[in-house]
Protein backbone atom coordinates (compact mmCIF):
# COMPACT_ATOMS: atom_id res chain seq x y z
CA UNK A 1 0.00 0.00 0.00
CA UNK A 2 3.14 2.41 0.98
CA UNK A 3 4.27 1.77 -2.76
CA UNK A 4 1.25 2.47 -4.15
CA UNK A 5 1.07 5.98 -2.45
CA UNK A 6 4.63 6.76 -3.38
CA UNK A 7 3.45 5.51 -6.72
CA UNK A 8 0.86 7.94 -6.75
CA UNK A 9 2.52 11.12 -5.17
CA UNK A 10 5.66 10.41 -8.35
CA UNK A 11 3.08 10.46 -10.63
CA UNK A 12 0.87 13.44 -9.39
CA UNK A 13 4.86 14.76 -9.22
CA UNK A 14 5.46 13.92 -13.06
CA UNK A 15 2.40 15.57 -14.09
CA UNK A 16 2.70 19.17 -12.17
CA UNK A 17 6.51 19.15 -13.88
CA UNK A 18 4.95 18.49 -17.21
CA UNK A 19 2.53 20.93 -16.53
CA UNK A 20 5.53 23.80 -15.68
CA UNK A 21 7.23 22.12 -18.53
CA UNK A 22 4.57 23.36 -20.86
CA UNK A 23 3.69 26.47 -19.49
CA UNK A 24 7.28 27.46 -20.20
CA UNK A 25 7.62 26.09 -23.53
CA UNK A 26 4.15 26.93 -24.78
CA UNK A 27 2.36 24.57 -26.57
CA UNK A 28 2.33 23.26 -30.41
CA UNK A 29 -0.50 23.62 -32.52
CA UNK A 30 -1.19 22.69 -36.69
CA UNK A 31 -3.22 24.73 -39.08
CA UNK A 32 -4.14 24.52 -42.92
CA UNK A 33 -5.06 27.59 -44.52
CA UNK A 34 -5.57 27.92 -48.49
CA UNK A 35 -5.14 30.54 -50.26
CA UNK A 36 -8.03 30.98 -52.97
CA UNK A 37 -9.97 33.11 -55.43
CA UNK A 38 -13.31 34.65 -53.82
CA UNK A 39 -15.86 36.73 -55.30
CA UNK A 40 -16.73 39.87 -52.96
CA UNK A 41 -18.98 42.94 -53.25
CA UNK A 42 -18.14 46.34 -52.43
CA UNK A 43 -19.25 50.26 -53.59
CA UNK A 44 -21.58 48.37 -56.03
CA UNK A 45 -19.30 46.29 -58.03
CA UNK A 46 -18.44 42.75 -57.56
CA UNK A 47 -14.98 41.24 -58.00
CA UNK A 48 -12.59 38.53 -57.45
CA UNK A 49 -10.10 38.87 -54.81
CA UNK A 50 -6.84 36.71 -52.91
CA UNK A 51 -7.96 35.36 -49.59
CA UNK A 52 -7.29 33.13 -46.92
CA UNK A 53 -9.82 30.62 -46.56
CA UNK A 54 -11.88 32.42 -48.77
CA UNK A 55 -12.41 35.00 -45.70
CA UNK A 56 -11.42 39.30 -46.13
CA UNK A 57 -10.05 39.63 -43.54
CA UNK A 58 -8.50 36.40 -42.93
CA UNK A 59 -9.47 34.25 -39.98
CA UNK A 60 -7.67 35.23 -36.43
CA UNK A 61 -4.97 33.76 -35.06
CA UNK A 62 -5.33 32.83 -31.23
CA UNK A 63 -2.27 32.29 -28.99
CA UNK A 64 -0.87 32.06 -26.27
CA UNK A 65 2.96 33.76 -25.14
CA UNK A 66 5.65 31.05 -25.87
CA UNK A 67 3.29 29.01 -28.32
CA UNK A 68 4.76 27.61 -31.96
CA UNK A 69 2.07 27.16 -34.57
CA UNK A 70 3.17 25.16 -37.78
CA UNK A 71 0.34 26.51 -40.57
CA UNK A 72 0.66 24.44 -44.02
CA UNK A 73 -0.18 27.35 -46.92
CA UNK A 74 -1.65 25.76 -49.93
CA UNK A 75 -1.43 28.30 -52.89
CA UNK A 76 -4.59 27.78 -55.10
CA UNK A 77 -4.53 31.63 -56.46
CA UNK A 78 -2.85 32.37 -59.87
CA UNK A 79 -0.33 34.77 -58.30
CA UNK A 80 2.81 33.54 -56.03
CA UNK A 81 2.51 34.52 -52.56
CA UNK A 82 4.03 34.19 -49.06
CA UNK A 83 3.01 35.54 -45.49
CA UNK A 84 5.06 37.07 -42.96
CA UNK A 85 4.36 37.04 -39.43
CA UNK A 86 4.24 40.82 -38.43
CA UNK A 87 6.35 41.90 -35.40
CA UNK A 88 6.64 37.92 -34.51
CA UNK A 89 10.41 37.51 -33.92
CA UNK A 90 10.95 34.33 -34.88
CA UNK A 91 13.96 33.91 -32.77
CA UNK A 92 16.46 31.76 -35.22
CA UNK A 93 13.97 31.05 -37.47
CA UNK A 94 14.11 33.52 -40.64
CA UNK A 95 13.11 30.35 -43.32
CA UNK A 96 9.81 30.87 -42.03
CA UNK A 97 9.82 34.55 -41.89
CA UNK A 98 8.09 35.12 -45.11
CA UNK A 99 9.08 38.05 -47.23
CA UNK A 100 9.82 36.90 -51.01
CA UNK A 101 13.03 36.88 -52.02
CA UNK A 102 14.26 37.61 -49.19
CA UNK A 103 14.12 34.96 -46.74
CA UNK A 104 12.32 32.29 -49.30
CA UNK A 105 11.24 31.57 -52.82
CA UNK A 106 7.74 32.93 -52.85
CA UNK A 107 4.72 29.52 -53.46
CA UNK A 108 4.19 29.20 -56.62
CA UNK A 109 0.50 28.65 -57.62
CA UNK A 110 -0.15 24.74 -57.32
CA UNK A 111 2.63 24.71 -54.59
CA UNK A 112 2.14 24.59 -51.11
CA UNK A 113 4.72 25.90 -47.63
CA UNK A 114 4.76 25.17 -44.36
CA UNK A 115 5.34 27.80 -41.97
CA UNK A 116 7.09 27.06 -38.08
CA UNK A 117 6.10 30.39 -36.18
CA UNK A 118 7.42 30.93 -33.00
CA UNK A 119 5.86 33.36 -30.14
CA UNK A 120 8.80 34.00 -27.85
CA UNK A 121 8.23 37.26 -25.67
CA UNK A 122 5.50 39.32 -27.69
CA UNK A 123 2.22 39.57 -25.67
CA UNK A 124 -0.45 41.40 -27.74
CA UNK A 125 -2.06 42.42 -31.04
CA UNK A 126 0.25 41.72 -34.55
CA UNK A 127 -0.88 40.72 -37.48
CA UNK A 128 -0.01 38.76 -40.48
CA UNK A 129 -0.25 39.49 -44.20
CA UNK A 130 1.22 38.55 -47.80
CA UNK A 131 4.65 39.50 -48.53
CA UNK A 132 4.51 39.40 -52.25
CA UNK A 133 3.81 42.25 -54.82
CA UNK A 134 0.09 43.90 -53.32
CA UNK A 135 -1.99 40.81 -52.51
CA UNK A 136 -1.48 42.00 -49.22
CA UNK A 137 -4.51 44.45 -49.70
CA UNK A 138 -6.74 41.39 -49.27
CA UNK A 139 -4.61 39.01 -47.67
CA UNK A 140 -4.54 39.33 -44.32
CA UNK A 141 -5.65 38.76 -40.75
CA UNK A 142 -5.15 39.55 -36.64
CA UNK A 143 -3.17 37.46 -34.43
CA UNK A 144 -3.65 37.80 -30.73
CA UNK A 145 -1.43 36.80 -28.70
CA UNK A 146 -2.10 35.91 -24.91
CA UNK A 147 -0.35 36.00 -21.94
CA UNK A 148 1.58 32.42 -21.29
CA UNK A 149 -1.19 29.61 -20.76
CA UNK A 150 -2.29 28.95 -17.61
CA UNK A 151 -0.84 32.66 -16.38
CA UNK A 152 -4.02 34.45 -17.59
CA UNK A 153 -3.82 37.90 -17.17
CA UNK A 154 -3.14 41.53 -18.57
CA UNK A 155 -1.38 44.25 -16.78
CA UNK A 156 -5.08 46.09 -17.12
CA UNK A 157 -8.33 45.04 -15.89
CA UNK A 158 -9.60 41.72 -17.65
CA UNK A 159 -11.90 43.36 -20.85
CA UNK A 160 -15.40 41.58 -21.04
CA UNK A 161 -14.55 41.03 -25.01
CA UNK A 162 -11.92 40.99 -27.24
CA UNK A 163 -12.23 42.79 -30.85
CA UNK A 164 -10.47 43.09 -33.90
CA UNK A 165 -10.58 46.63 -36.27
CA UNK A 166 -8.97 46.13 -39.37
CA UNK A 167 -8.42 49.21 -40.82
CA UNK A 168 -7.76 48.21 -44.80
CA UNK A 169 -8.43 49.31 -48.40
CA UNK A 170 -10.18 48.67 -51.11
CA UNK A 171 -9.75 48.92 -54.99
CA UNK A 172 -12.34 48.72 -57.50
CA UNK A 173 -9.61 47.05 -59.64
CA UNK A 174 -7.29 44.20 -59.56
CA UNK A 175 -4.76 45.54 -56.98
CA UNK A 176 -1.81 43.07 -58.99
CA UNK A 177 -3.11 44.78 -62.29
CA UNK A 178 -2.73 48.55 -60.33
CA UNK A 179 0.84 48.08 -59.01
CA UNK A 180 2.33 46.10 -62.30
CA UNK A 181 1.01 49.29 -64.64
CA UNK A 182 2.57 51.06 -62.12
CA UNK A 183 5.72 49.87 -62.15
CA UNK A 184 5.74 49.71 -65.57
CA UNK A 185 4.71 53.03 -67.24
CA UNK A 186 6.89 54.59 -63.75
CA UNK A 187 4.02 56.87 -62.58
CA UNK A 188 2.21 56.56 -59.03
CA UNK A 189 -0.28 53.78 -58.40
CA UNK A 190 -4.25 54.35 -58.29
CA UNK A 191 -5.05 55.31 -55.10
CA UNK A 192 -7.81 53.30 -53.07
CA UNK A 193 -11.56 53.82 -53.70
CA UNK A 194 -12.36 53.47 -49.83
CA UNK A 195 -11.03 52.56 -46.54
CA UNK A 196 -12.49 50.09 -44.81
CA UNK A 197 -13.49 48.74 -41.18
CA UNK A 198 -12.89 44.82 -40.98
CA UNK A 199 -13.66 44.64 -44.71
CA UNK A 200 -16.39 46.94 -44.83
CA UNK A 201 -16.35 50.88 -45.95
CA UNK A 202 -19.10 51.62 -44.12
CA UNK A 203 -22.19 53.66 -44.78
CA UNK A 204 -20.77 57.01 -45.97
CA UNK A 205 -19.87 55.30 -49.41
CA UNK A 206 -22.92 54.34 -51.40
CA UNK A 207 -24.09 50.89 -51.85
CA UNK A 208 -22.47 49.80 -48.58
CA UNK A 209 -24.76 50.38 -45.74
CA UNK A 210 -25.99 46.63 -45.51
CA UNK A 211 -22.52 45.34 -45.20
CA UNK A 212 -21.29 47.98 -42.74
CA UNK A 213 -19.45 46.80 -39.32
CA UNK A 214 -21.47 46.92 -36.36
CA UNK A 215 -19.79 45.80 -32.98
CA UNK A 216 -22.60 45.38 -30.07
CA UNK A 217 -22.09 46.27 -26.48
CA UNK A 218 -23.34 46.30 -23.04
CA UNK A 219 -23.45 49.39 -21.04
CA UNK A 220 -20.91 49.13 -18.35
CA UNK A 221 -18.69 46.58 -19.66
CA UNK A 222 -15.42 47.14 -21.16
CA UNK A 223 -14.05 45.97 -24.50
CA UNK A 224 -10.72 45.42 -25.90
CA UNK A 225 -10.20 46.83 -29.69
CA UNK A 226 -7.07 44.99 -30.76
CA UNK A 227 -6.47 48.13 -33.79
CA UNK A 228 -4.75 46.91 -36.78
CA UNK A 229 -3.60 49.34 -39.95
CA UNK A 230 -3.73 47.19 -42.58
CA UNK A 231 -3.83 49.67 -45.17
CA UNK A 232 -2.12 50.01 -48.15
CA UNK A 233 -0.37 53.60 -47.93
CA UNK A 234 -1.57 55.81 -45.54
CA UNK A 235 -1.33 57.06 -41.54
CA UNK A 236 -5.11 57.08 -39.78
CA UNK A 237 -6.82 59.04 -38.00
CA UNK A 238 -9.15 56.54 -35.66
CA UNK A 239 -12.36 57.49 -33.19
CA UNK A 240 -15.27 56.76 -31.59
CA UNK A 241 -18.23 59.49 -31.17
CA UNK A 242 -18.55 60.28 -27.35
CA UNK A 243 -16.48 57.60 -26.16
CA UNK A 244 -12.73 57.63 -25.52
CA UNK A 245 -10.35 55.47 -26.35
CA UNK A 246 -7.60 54.00 -23.32
CA UNK A 247 -4.08 52.45 -24.84
CA UNK A 248 -2.74 50.10 -23.57
CA UNK A 249 -0.94 47.95 -26.04
CA UNK A 250 0.89 48.96 -29.29
CA UNK A 251 3.57 46.46 -31.46
CA UNK A 252 2.91 43.34 -28.94
CA UNK A 253 3.99 45.03 -26.00
CA UNK A 254 2.17 46.86 -23.43
CA UNK A 255 2.39 50.53 -22.86
CA UNK A 256 1.65 53.14 -19.69
CA UNK A 257 -1.97 53.99 -20.28
CA UNK A 258 -2.86 56.51 -22.01
CA UNK A 259 -6.53 58.27 -22.32
CA UNK A 260 -7.57 60.04 -25.55
CA UNK A 261 -9.90 61.08 -28.13
CA UNK A 262 -8.32 59.52 -30.68
CA UNK A 263 -5.51 57.59 -32.43
CA UNK A 264 -3.06 58.08 -35.26
CA UNK A 265 -1.94 54.93 -36.38
CA UNK A 266 0.57 53.83 -39.32
CA UNK A 267 0.10 51.25 -42.26
CA UNK A 268 1.95 47.89 -40.23
CA UNK A 269 1.18 49.28 -36.45
CA UNK A 270 -1.13 48.37 -34.14
CA UNK A 271 -2.35 49.29 -30.83
CA UNK A 272 -4.55 47.78 -28.25
CA UNK A 273 -7.15 50.26 -26.74
CA UNK A 274 -9.63 49.66 -23.94
CA UNK A 275 -13.19 51.14 -25.23
CA UNK A 276 -15.72 51.52 -21.94
CA UNK A 277 -19.20 51.62 -22.74
CA UNK A 278 -20.31 54.33 -20.78
CA UNK A 279 -22.98 56.39 -22.94
CA UNK A 280 -26.31 56.63 -23.54
CA UNK A 281 -28.11 54.12 -24.80
CA UNK A 282 -27.69 54.56 -28.88
CA UNK A 283 -25.72 54.06 -31.75
CA UNK A 284 -22.40 55.65 -31.83
CA UNK A 285 -19.88 55.84 -35.26
CA UNK A 286 -16.28 54.67 -35.25
CA UNK A 287 -14.83 56.70 -38.25
CA UNK A 288 -11.16 56.60 -39.50
CA UNK A 289 -9.31 58.97 -42.12
CA UNK A 290 -6.36 59.77 -43.22
CA UNK A 291 -3.03 61.51 -41.97
CA UNK A 292 -1.60 62.50 -45.24
CA UNK A 293 1.51 64.69 -43.95
CA UNK A 294 2.70 64.65 -47.71
CA UNK A 295 -0.24 67.42 -48.26
CA UNK A 296 -1.15 68.32 -51.86
CA UNK A 297 1.87 66.75 -53.12
CA UNK A 298 1.23 63.30 -52.36
CA UNK A 299 -2.13 61.77 -53.83
CA UNK A 300 -4.14 59.99 -51.13
CA UNK A 301 -7.64 58.59 -50.45
CA UNK A 302 -9.41 61.39 -48.97
CA UNK A 303 -12.76 59.29 -47.87
CA UNK A 304 -14.04 58.61 -44.30
CA UNK A 305 -14.84 54.28 -42.98
CA UNK A 306 -16.98 53.79 -40.57
CA UNK A 307 -18.00 51.36 -37.97
CA UNK A 308 -21.01 51.61 -35.46
CA UNK A 309 -20.95 50.45 -31.50
CA UNK A 310 -24.53 49.16 -30.97
CA UNK A 311 -25.67 49.76 -27.16
CA UNK A 312 -27.71 46.62 -26.74
CA UNK A 313 -31.09 47.32 -24.56
CA UNK A 314 -34.55 49.21 -25.33
CA UNK A 315 -34.30 52.68 -26.97
CA UNK A 316 -35.33 54.36 -29.91
CA UNK A 317 -32.03 54.30 -32.76
CA UNK A 318 -31.04 57.38 -34.08
CA UNK A 319 -31.82 58.69 -37.82
CA UNK A 320 -27.69 58.04 -38.10
CA UNK A 321 -25.46 57.41 -35.50
CA UNK A 322 -23.33 59.75 -33.42
CA UNK A 323 -20.49 60.55 -35.46
CA UNK A 324 -16.71 62.08 -33.78
CA UNK A 325 -14.39 64.58 -34.17
CA UNK A 326 -11.58 63.59 -36.57
CA UNK A 327 -8.31 65.90 -37.02
CA UNK A 328 -7.81 66.96 -40.47
CA UNK A 329 -5.75 65.38 -43.12
CA UNK A 330 -2.72 67.76 -42.64
CA UNK A 331 -2.72 68.15 -38.79
CA UNK A 332 0.73 67.29 -37.49
CA UNK A 333 0.10 68.75 -34.81
CA UNK A 334 -2.46 66.15 -33.38
CA UNK A 335 -0.46 63.06 -34.98
CA UNK A 336 2.43 64.14 -32.98
CA UNK A 337 0.82 65.11 -30.01
CA UNK A 338 -1.01 61.74 -29.96
CA UNK A 339 2.29 59.66 -30.82
CA UNK A 340 4.90 61.54 -28.50
CA UNK A 341 2.65 59.70 -25.21
CA UNK A 342 3.91 56.68 -26.30
CA UNK A 343 5.65 54.95 -23.54
CA UNK A 344 6.70 51.36 -22.38
CA UNK A 345 4.60 50.06 -19.37
CA UNK A 346 8.81 49.22 -18.18
CA UNK A 347 7.21 47.66 -14.48
CA UNK A 348 8.53 44.20 -12.66
CA UNK A 349 6.44 41.72 -14.65
CA UNK A 350 6.94 43.57 -18.20
CA UNK A 351 10.74 45.05 -17.88
CA UNK A 352 12.67 46.56 -21.01
CA UNK A 353 16.00 46.59 -21.47
CA UNK A 354 16.70 49.56 -23.45
CA UNK A 355 20.65 49.41 -24.73
CA UNK A 356 22.20 52.75 -22.92
CA UNK A 357 25.07 52.66 -25.48
CA UNK A 358 26.07 51.52 -29.01
CA UNK A 359 28.36 49.34 -31.03
CA UNK A 360 26.85 50.91 -34.64
CA UNK A 361 24.90 53.67 -35.14
CA UNK A 362 23.51 53.85 -39.10
CA UNK A 363 22.24 57.45 -40.15
CA UNK A 364 19.84 56.14 -43.32
CA UNK A 365 18.26 58.99 -45.38
CA UNK A 366 14.70 58.07 -46.45
CA UNK A 367 14.17 59.53 -50.18
CA UNK A 368 11.48 59.50 -52.82
CA UNK A 369 13.77 59.13 -56.11
CA UNK A 370 13.95 59.28 -60.02
CA UNK A 371 15.73 56.87 -61.99
CA UNK A 372 15.88 58.33 -66.30
CA UNK A 373 13.57 56.35 -68.80
CA UNK A 374 14.94 56.37 -72.04
CA UNK A 375 13.33 59.27 -74.63
CA UNK A 376 11.72 60.48 -71.08
CA UNK A 377 8.93 58.13 -71.94
CA UNK A 378 7.84 57.45 -68.13
CA UNK A 379 5.16 58.82 -66.19
CA UNK A 380 6.72 60.25 -63.57
CA UNK A 381 8.32 64.03 -63.22
CA UNK A 382 9.49 65.08 -66.25
CA UNK A 383 9.28 61.72 -68.29
CA UNK A 384 11.31 59.95 -65.51
CA UNK A 385 10.38 56.66 -63.35
CA UNK A 386 9.46 57.16 -59.51
CA UNK A 387 11.69 55.44 -57.20
CA UNK A 388 12.63 55.17 -53.45
CA UNK A 389 16.07 54.43 -51.46
CA UNK A 390 17.40 54.41 -48.27
CA UNK A 391 21.02 56.09 -48.33
CA UNK A 392 20.18 57.00 -51.83
CA UNK A 393 20.31 52.40 -52.70
CA UNK A 394 17.25 51.78 -54.43
CA UNK A 395 17.06 48.04 -53.36
CA UNK A 396 16.17 45.12 -55.88
CA UNK A 397 15.25 41.96 -55.08
CA UNK A 398 17.50 39.61 -56.36
CA UNK A 399 16.60 36.14 -58.16
CA UNK A 400 17.71 33.64 -55.15
CA UNK A 401 16.95 34.76 -51.84
CA UNK A 402 18.70 36.70 -49.65
CA UNK A 403 18.75 33.65 -47.10
CA UNK A 404 19.15 31.24 -49.09
CA UNK A 405 22.41 32.73 -50.43
CA UNK A 406 23.53 33.51 -47.27
CA UNK A 407 23.33 29.91 -46.37
CA UNK A 408 24.66 28.50 -49.01
CA UNK A 409 27.73 30.61 -49.65
CA UNK A 410 26.26 31.78 -53.01
CA UNK A 411 28.28 34.02 -54.83
CA UNK A 412 27.15 37.80 -56.52
CA UNK A 413 23.58 37.40 -54.93
CA UNK A 414 24.15 40.47 -53.01
CA UNK A 415 27.13 43.15 -52.20
CA UNK A 416 27.41 43.79 -47.79
CA UNK A 417 28.42 46.80 -48.68
CA UNK A 418 25.27 48.92 -47.59
CA UNK A 419 26.25 52.25 -45.60
CA UNK A 420 26.40 53.58 -42.22
CA UNK A 421 26.14 57.09 -43.53
CA UNK A 422 24.24 59.30 -46.32
CA UNK A 423 27.04 58.79 -48.95
CA UNK A 424 26.30 62.96 -48.93
CA UNK A 425 25.26 65.59 -46.71
CA UNK A 426 23.11 68.88 -47.77
CA UNK A 427 20.08 70.27 -46.08
CA UNK A 428 17.98 67.02 -46.22
CA UNK A 429 14.75 68.88 -45.31
CA UNK A 430 15.17 72.13 -47.51
CA UNK A 431 12.01 73.32 -49.92
CA UNK A 432 14.15 73.01 -52.77
CA UNK A 433 16.91 71.20 -53.58
CA UNK A 434 18.68 70.27 -56.28
CA UNK A 435 17.41 67.89 -59.22
CA UNK A 436 20.78 66.05 -59.51
CA UNK A 437 20.56 64.34 -55.93
CA UNK A 438 17.06 62.59 -56.79
CA UNK A 439 18.79 59.70 -58.88
CA UNK A 440 19.69 56.69 -56.21
CA UNK A 441 21.90 53.85 -56.87
CA UNK A 442 20.43 50.17 -57.78
CA UNK A 443 21.49 47.43 -55.91
CA UNK A 444 21.08 44.52 -53.38
CA UNK A 445 22.96 45.76 -50.75
CA UNK A 446 22.81 44.70 -47.37
CA UNK A 447 23.92 45.38 -43.47
CA UNK A 448 26.26 42.83 -41.99
CA UNK A 449 25.88 42.79 -37.70
CA UNK A 450 27.77 40.83 -35.18
CA UNK A 451 25.98 38.98 -33.26
CA UNK A 452 24.87 40.44 -29.93
CA UNK A 453 26.04 43.88 -30.91
CA UNK A 454 24.11 46.90 -30.18
CA UNK A 455 22.90 49.13 -33.20
CA UNK A 456 21.42 52.66 -33.30
CA UNK A 457 19.66 53.15 -36.37
CA UNK A 458 18.73 57.13 -37.01
CA UNK A 459 16.06 57.24 -40.16
CA UNK A 460 16.40 60.95 -41.64
CA UNK A 461 13.55 62.05 -43.67
CA UNK A 462 14.23 63.73 -46.66
CA UNK A 463 12.06 66.73 -49.17
CA UNK A 464 13.40 65.21 -52.28
CA UNK A 465 11.04 66.08 -55.13
CA UNK A 466 9.42 67.84 -52.37
CA UNK A 467 7.47 65.07 -51.72
CA UNK A 468 8.43 64.62 -48.01
CA UNK A 469 6.12 62.36 -45.77
CA UNK A 470 6.13 60.28 -42.93
CA UNK A 471 7.31 56.87 -43.41
CA UNK A 472 6.56 53.86 -41.14
CA UNK A 473 10.04 51.64 -40.90
CA UNK A 474 9.45 48.21 -39.94
CA UNK A 475 12.08 45.82 -38.88
CA UNK A 476 12.36 42.11 -39.40
CA UNK A 477 12.80 39.12 -36.22
CA UNK A 478 12.99 41.94 -33.50
CA UNK A 479 11.65 44.57 -31.55
CA UNK A 480 13.04 47.85 -30.68
CA UNK A 481 13.17 50.74 -28.66
CA UNK A 482 12.19 53.94 -30.12
CA UNK A 483 14.72 56.74 -27.88
CA UNK A 484 14.01 59.90 -30.09
CA UNK A 485 12.69 61.93 -32.98
CA UNK A 486 12.08 65.44 -33.61
CA UNK A 487 11.58 67.69 -37.22
CA UNK A 488 14.58 69.01 -39.32
CA UNK A 489 17.95 67.73 -39.81
CA UNK A 490 19.30 65.03 -37.13
CA UNK A 491 21.80 66.96 -34.94
CA UNK A 492 24.18 64.40 -33.53
CA UNK A 493 25.74 66.42 -30.89
CA UNK A 494 22.55 68.07 -28.77
CA UNK A 495 19.78 65.68 -30.64
CA UNK A 496 20.43 62.64 -28.31
CA UNK A 497 20.67 64.97 -25.38
CA UNK A 498 16.96 64.47 -25.75
CA UNK A 499 16.56 60.59 -26.12
CA UNK A 500 14.05 58.20 -23.75
CA UNK A 501 16.23 55.77 -22.07
CA UNK A 502 13.63 54.97 -19.35
CA UNK A 503 10.83 53.88 -19.98
CA UNK A 504 10.82 54.44 -24.81
CA UNK A 505 8.33 52.29 -26.52
CA UNK A 506 9.06 48.83 -27.55
CA UNK A 507 7.47 48.48 -31.47
CA UNK A 508 8.61 47.02 -34.54
CA UNK A 509 7.00 49.91 -37.13
CA UNK A 510 8.30 53.22 -36.26
CA UNK A 511 6.82 56.46 -38.37
CA UNK A 512 9.41 58.66 -39.35
CA UNK A 513 7.82 61.90 -39.50
CA UNK A 514 8.05 64.25 -42.36
CA UNK A 515 11.11 66.49 -42.44
CA UNK A 516 12.39 64.77 -39.49
CA UNK A 517 13.96 61.87 -37.89
CA UNK A 518 13.15 58.86 -35.60
CA UNK A 519 16.36 56.69 -33.66
CA UNK A 520 15.84 53.42 -32.93
CA UNK A 521 17.99 51.12 -30.75
CA UNK A 522 17.89 47.38 -30.39
CA UNK A 523 20.42 44.51 -29.60
CA UNK A 524 20.81 42.10 -32.21
CA UNK A 525 20.55 38.67 -30.54
CA UNK A 526 18.20 36.90 -33.42
CA UNK A 527 20.38 35.20 -36.03
CA UNK A 528 19.72 35.76 -39.68
CA UNK A 529 18.74 37.07 -42.42
CA UNK A 530 15.77 40.31 -41.86
CA UNK A 531 14.01 42.15 -43.78
CA UNK A 532 13.80 45.99 -43.55
CA UNK A 533 11.47 48.42 -45.32
CA UNK A 534 8.95 51.21 -45.54
CA UNK A 535 5.58 49.61 -45.11
CA UNK A 536 3.73 52.17 -47.39
CA UNK A 537 3.48 49.97 -49.89
CA UNK A 538 4.34 52.32 -53.43
CA UNK A 539 7.68 53.32 -51.04
CA UNK A 540 8.58 49.57 -51.03
CA UNK A 541 7.59 48.40 -54.00
CA UNK A 542 10.17 51.35 -55.41
CA UNK A 543 12.97 50.15 -53.25
CA UNK A 544 13.07 52.11 -50.23
CA UNK A 545 13.94 48.57 -48.54
CA UNK A 546 17.55 46.64 -47.05
CA UNK A 547 17.95 43.69 -45.64
CA UNK A 548 20.22 43.00 -41.94
CA UNK A 549 22.10 40.42 -41.59
CA UNK A 550 22.80 39.18 -38.06
CA UNK A 551 25.39 36.31 -37.86
CA UNK A 552 25.87 33.95 -34.99
CA UNK A 553 29.68 32.88 -34.15
CA UNK A 554 32.16 32.44 -36.12
CA UNK A 555 30.30 31.20 -39.61
CA UNK A 556 26.68 33.14 -38.82
CA UNK A 557 25.57 30.09 -39.63
CA UNK A 558 25.43 27.47 -37.03
CA UNK A 559 22.12 28.60 -35.05
CA UNK A 560 20.06 28.42 -38.36
CA UNK A 561 16.94 25.63 -37.29
CA UNK A 562 16.18 24.73 -40.61
CA UNK A 563 17.71 24.17 -44.04
CA UNK A 564 16.20 26.15 -46.70
CA UNK A 565 13.64 24.29 -48.54
CA UNK A 566 14.62 25.72 -52.36
CA UNK A 567 17.93 25.40 -53.58
CA UNK A 568 17.61 26.55 -56.92
CA UNK A 569 16.46 30.42 -58.38
CA UNK A 570 13.32 31.71 -57.53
Amino acid sequence: MELRKKGLILQLLGLVLLELLCLCLGGTYYFKWNITKASYTRLNSTKTILTVNGQFPGPALHVHRGDTVFINVANHGTYNITLHWHGVKQPRNPWSDGPEYITQCPIQAGADFTYEINFSTEEGTLWYHAHSDWSRATVHGPIFVYPKFGAYFYPFPRPYFEVPIIIGNWYKGDVMEIIQTALEDGGEPNVSDAHTINGQPGDLYSGSKAGTFKMLVQKGRTYLLRIINAGMNEEMFFSIANHSLTVVGSDGAYLKPIKTAYIMITPGQTMDCLLKADQTLSHYYMAAKAYSAGGDNVAYDNTTTTAIIQYEGSYTPPSSPFFPTLPDYNDTDAATNYTRLLRSLNNKDHPIDVPKSFDIRMYITISVNTLPCANNSCDGPNGTRLSASLNNISFRNPSIDVLQAYYNRIQEVYTTDFPDDAPYYFNFTADELPTNLTTPKVGTQVKVVDFNSTVEVVFQGTNLLSSGENHPMHLHGFSFYWVGWGFGNFNKTTDPKGYNLVDPPEINTVGVPKNGWATIRFRADNPGVWFMHCHLERHSSWGMDTVFIVKNGKTGLTSMRMKPRYVSPC
